[in-house]
């Protein structure tokens, strides 16, 4: 997802989507354990979402404030 759609989506979507992106993580985490995780970008990549997102909604909070 790009920035831009994220900046267009509401704070609840952007949270729900967080959640979605923490449980794909854990489960390529869990892969990775086990080594059956092939494309280990997936791992940062994820992880760059969730902090994207969140600072999407710190933007929206502060601008909204």
């Amino acid at each position: 997802m790009k920035l831009s759609e994220m900046r267009e989506k509401t704070i609840d979507e952007l949270q729900s989507l967080i959640l979605d992106w923490k449980k794909q993580l854990m489960e390529y985490r869990l892969q990775l354990a086990t080594h059956k995780l092939e494309n280990t970008a997936l791992i940062s990549k994820t992880k760059r979402l969730v902090a994207q997102a969140k600072t999407v909604i710190k933007e929206k909070e502060v601008q909204n404030a």
